[in-house]
Formats: C-alpha cells, sequence, structure tokens
C-alpha cells in the first residue's frame, strides 16, 4: 500500500487515491495525508544530502507512484542572499528563492505539473489539461509533451500572446475562453465530469499542490537545515503559503529541523486581493473579487484555498498585503537595481 491517501480537510473522512478533490461527504477539499510513522527514521538529512539537487529528493513526503521515475529534474532552485534588498527594508538577513529557474519552464509551476503528471499516469489518462493564465499553460504543454501525453489547456481569451508562447511551441490544444480566470476553471471542472481527462489543477488538484511542498522543504535545507524567521509568499489561489506551511510542519513531525515560531506573510496585487483583504478586514472567508490588475499570473478573484491561505496567516501570527499596479513596476525596477550587486549564493 502506499504510504500517503486523500483525506478530507474538514470531516477527515479518507478517500484513497483516486483522481477527485472533493469529498462526497460534506463538499470540502481533499488533501493528501501521510503515514508520518513509517517515514520516521526512513526520511532523514543524510538519506537527503545523498541524492541528487532536484525536487525527487524529497520523494518520500510527495505523492508519488512505487515505480515512478523522474523525466526531468525540476525544483532545488537557489536561494540567494540579497543584502542591499536587506538594507533598504531594515532587515538582518533577507533571502529570495528564485524559481525562474526551475526546469523546464523556468516557472514554479514546473514543480507542482510534474507532482500532477506522474499521478495523471497512475491513473491511466492518455490526456491532461489545465486552465490557466499562462506559466502554468506552458508547463503543463512541456512535461506532456515531454511523457507522452495529449494536451488540452484553457485561457482567458485577453491573455497576452507571448504568455503562451510556450504552449504552442510544444503542441497542446489550446481553447480560448472569453471569460476570466475563475469563469475558464470553472468550464474545466464541468469538463472534468464529462471526459477522462487527468486536469492537473481540477481532479487532479490534491497531488499538484503536494509538489509546492518542495519549496519549503528547500528552503530549510539551503538555511541549514532550519526554518526562517519570517516566510513572505505570493498568493493567487492560495495553495502555495498553505503548503510552504505544511513542508516546515512535515520536517519537525520527522525530525529534520527543531521547531520554532514562523511567521507567514502573503502578498497579492491590489486589483485582485481576495485573500489580503480579508486577512485585513478580519473575515475568515473570502469574497470574491473581479480581477482588473496586470499582475495576471496572481489574478485569481475566488481562490480555492482562499479560507485555508487565511487560517494559514492568522495561526502563524503573520500578515497580508496587496500592492497597486504602478507599485508592481517600480518594485520591478527596485529588484533589478538593488539586486543584481546585492547576492550571494551561500546562506
Amino acid at each position: 500500500m502506499a504510504h500517503y491517501e486523500l483525506r478530507c480537510r474538514e470531516c477527515h473522512k479518507t478517500w484513497g487515491n483516486q483522481p477527485r478533490s472533493i469529498c462526497d461527504d460534506c463538499f470540502s477539499p481533499l488533501e493528501v495525508t501521510y503515514d508520518y510513522e513509517a517515514l520516521r527514521g526512513e526520511f532523514t538529512r543524510e538519506r537527503v544530502a545523498s541524492r541528487t539537487p532536484n525536487m525527487w529528493r524529497y520523494a518520500e513526503l510527495l505523492p508519488l507512484p512505487a515505480d515512478f521515475q523522474p523525466s526531468l529534474p525540476a525544483g532545488f532552485t537557489p536561494l540567494f542572499q540579497a543584502s542591499r534588498l536587506a538594507q533598504l527594508f531594515g532587515a538582518k538577513k533577507l533571502f529570495l528563492k528564485n524559481d525562474a529557474v526551475c526546469l523546464p519552464t523556468l516557472s514554479f509551476k514546473d514543480r507542482v505539473v510534474a507532482v500532477a503528471l506522474a499521478q495523471a499516469r497512475n491513473f491511466g489518462f492518455d490526456t491532461v489539461a489545465c486552465s490557466s493564465t499562462g506559466n502554468l499553460a506552458n508547463s503543463v504543454a512541456a512535461q506532456a509533451a515531454r511523457n507522452g501525453f495529449k494536451a488540452w489547456i484553457f485561457i482567458p481569451a485577453d491573455l497576452e500572446p507571448a504568455k503562451i508562447l510556450g504552449t504552442q511551441v510544444f503542441g497542446a490544444k489550446l481553447v480560448r475562453i472569453a471569460g476570466s480566470y475563475d469563469q475558464v476553471n470553472r468550464l474545466c471542472s464541468q469538463i472534468a465530469d464529462e471526459r477522462n481527462w487527468g486536469f492537473v489543477n481540477v481532479n487532479l488538484r490534491p497531488y499538484y499542490a503536494e509538489g509546492s511542498k518542495t519549496v519549503g522543504f528547500e528552503i530549510a535545507e539551503q538555511l541549514g537545515w532550519c526554518l526562517p524567521d519570517n516566510v513572505v509568499v505570493p498568493m493567487a489561489g492560495g495553495s502555495l503559503i498553505t503548503k510552504i506551511k505544511k513542508a516546515f510542519d512535515e520536517l519537525v513531525t520527522l525530525g529534520l529541523v527543531e521547531s520554532r515560531p514562523v511567521k507567514i506573510f502573503g502578498a497579492q496585487a491590489t486589483g485582485c486581493s481576495p485573500i489580503s483583504t480579508a486577512v485585513k478586514a478580519g473575515n475568515a472567508e473570502i469574497e470574491p473579487q473581479r480581477p482588473a490588475t496586470l499582475a495576471r499570473s496572481l489574478a485569481i478573484g475566488n481562490p480555492a484555498d482562499g479560507h485555508y491561505a487565511i487560517k494559514t496567516i492568522r495561526n502563524s501570527g503573520g500578515w497580508a498585503e496587496d500592492i497597486s499596479d504602478p507599485e508592481v513596476v517600480e518594485s520591478i525596477q527596485l529588484l533589478a537595481e538593488r539586486l543584481v550587486l546585492s547576492v550571494t549564493e551561500d546562506p
């Protein structure tokens, strides 16, 4: 038997391993849980360090089939110390996790797609699909081509052509939908009910989301197996911020790092900030928003994991904030000016 299975986040009913994301009993989301007792003593710092530097070095804490063999070295991206930015912000130490060099398509999405496609093969799908605002589309198309899947990509019709050039290069079927990302995603949910396809962010979502944990694993390992004081995480659907926290908790549970408080902060663009708005208003639930921001990759007006992102932030003692589009542009320039001469690779 696998050492992981799906469990409802609210009623805790278990569902084994199958392509589903919602509990039929209480209609709450499912997530992957692990047999940590079985892993204790098997998953160690020494064992991890002996492996190739990519995300698969944490295989025991990922929902992978027993016979899985990775085809691409995704993950283990650099953690840079940014001293000049730290001085500007009045911080003693500041590190930046640069997932813009993740393989194969240079985005964070390569991590989550790699795990989702491992299960797509396990469940017997020959076609994979997704709703996307760009980066996910490229990653699904590239990894589908690599692994012999047919791929269908659904995007908002007004998405910038440059964002999905990679999708077309890899031969995926591209479908433009007249609507926002949230509307495209709802359509994909309906298609997933009708066709035997693996939608990475619909019926494969619980497995897909687990790939996000590797960001947290890497941060801890790259800091010398130590948890940071604070983590700032961009938020779209809200999954990444919850999975980084889950990664830290798992490392503590298995004894790879010492337990310590980590404050978790979420960042959004003001033109689509349902999670940060809820945190600042003291609300536990999301009020959906209509996206209106140039930060399209974060523009999800009704985030699937918004409720859990709010809980993660609040329970850690952290906070959430959003910035306007002009501030986004200013920040891009600030990062370019301050980062080039301030990074060192050794934390």
